[in-house]
């Protein structure tokens, strides 16, 4: 398999690079010390990233999306990773695989809008009693003469505060999920707390409570019962970019100012790089980056060549998502007291590191996942051409 790159994709890799160093890099600190965005700020980010085609670039082209492969998605979410999550949210987009369900109507009220930045979509699928597992949820779509009433609670919904409109799983049956789109100013529809976490200040995490929500038939994206499908494909997506190809972003820029500080600090009238233990954190997150980069390049490849991928986008989420953790504390101890000062940022890089092994399904739920299909399978190593 080769994985050279071609100019077009250096090419695309260095104008992401730039602008989130130029645009985004700067704005890191006040967003954490403030624990917001102001909303003129995020306008101006949003239209410099769309005027040079970096909106929704997941999206196909034929829609007013980047168009891009999912490998090309994939190195420029690895660049995301590089910035805070806020910031990539507003001057990237976030907008989901499962609005391409959308038909009809539904194409000019939700789809196209989200693609030109018009509207915001927030995903709310967790519960109270359903993360890892999203089959669990509770909250219900009624069917009426009218179409659907909705009733139940989501919690821990990034970005809910900016989102006008939400993809929400219901249950519609005693076995059976259905994705709605609902828009945040329907009556019933109650924006709860928002639930402040360690890390990734400025990006909002709220409660939704929907008492007799009123929603019309055009509300369900896809097929009655079809919400679980719709949720998991998008979810996968979800895992491989913001954990995978962020996740290793993140550890890259981390290990980049670790390895400047190694050669700049001195103890004992030595750089501290030429330490043989300092070398040890060094190369081990070298080894472990590089690793988790090729197996998130190997399984954007397998998905656009039309192979299943979810055993591997299972795989990429642990890898990438502790070998971030692992990386962000090998900075800390590399920069010592420093490292634990909120004076540099390596602090706020710790925070935030820490959820990546939780969200989007925890480590262990996806080392069960692994386990249960190699067992099925009868080997460890998935072998991609079966």
């Amino acid at each position: 398999m080769d994985f050279a790159l071609s100019d077009t994709q250096r090419m695309l890799i260095e104008t992401v690079r730039r602008f989130v160093r130029e645009e985004l890099q700067p704005l890191e600190q006040r967003v954490d010390d403030e624990g917001a965005l102001a909303p003129d700020t995020a306008r101006a980010l949003q239209a410099r990233a769309r005027a040079l085609g970096l909106y929704a670039v997941n999206m196909p082209a034929e829609l007013g999306g980047g168009g891009l492969s999912t490998v090309d998605s994939m190195l420029c979410e690895e660049q995301f990773g590089h910035s805070s999550d806020i910031l990539v949210r507003r001057a990237f987009g976030n907008v989901y695989d499962a609005l391409l369900a959308c038909e009809g109507e539904q194409v000019e009220r939700w789809l196209k809008p989200a693609i030109r930045g018009e509207r915001t979509c927030g995903l709310a699928i967790t519960e109270t009693g359903a993360g890892s597992d999203a089959q669990a949820i509770r909250t219900t779509a009624r069917k009426n003469a009218g179409g659907w009433v909705l009733n139940g609670s989501k919690h821990f919904i990034s970005d809910a505060q900016w989102s006008d409109f939400f993809l929400v799983s219901a249950r519609t049956g005693d076995k059976e999920i259905s994705l709605f789109a609902v828009d945040k100013d329907l009556p019933g529809f109650t924006l709860g707390k928002d639930q402040p976490m360690m890390g990734l200040r400025g990006t909002p995490h709220h409660e939704l409570f929907f008492d007799d929500v009123p929603l019309p038939p055009m509300a369900l994206i896809g097929r009655q019962g079809d919400g679980f499908k719709l949720a998991m494909n998008m979810l996968g997506r979800v895992r491989l970019a913001l954990i995978g190809a962020r996740g290793v972003g993140k550890a890259t820029h981390v290990l980049e100012m670790m390895i400047e500080y190694a050669k700049e600090r001195r103890q004992f009238g030595t750089r501290i790089g030429d330490f043989q233990m300092i070398q040890q954190l060094i190369a081990d997150s070298v080894i472990e980056i590089n690793a988790a980069r090729l197996m998130l390049l190997n399984t954007a490849g397998m998905m656009d060549a039309g192979i299943d991928a979810r055993d591997w986008i299972s795989m990429v989420k642990v890898q990438a998502s502790e070998t971030l953790g692992r990386v962000t504390d090998r900075a800390v101890q590399v920069f010592g007291g420093m490292g634990f000062c909120k004076d540099l940022p390596i602090e706020r890089y710790y925070r935030d590191a820490r959820v990546y092994r939780i969200f989007d399904g925890t480590s262990e739920i996806h080392r069960g996942v692994i386990a249960r299909n190699a067992l099925k399978r009868g080997a460890a190593l998935f072998d991609v051409h079966r």
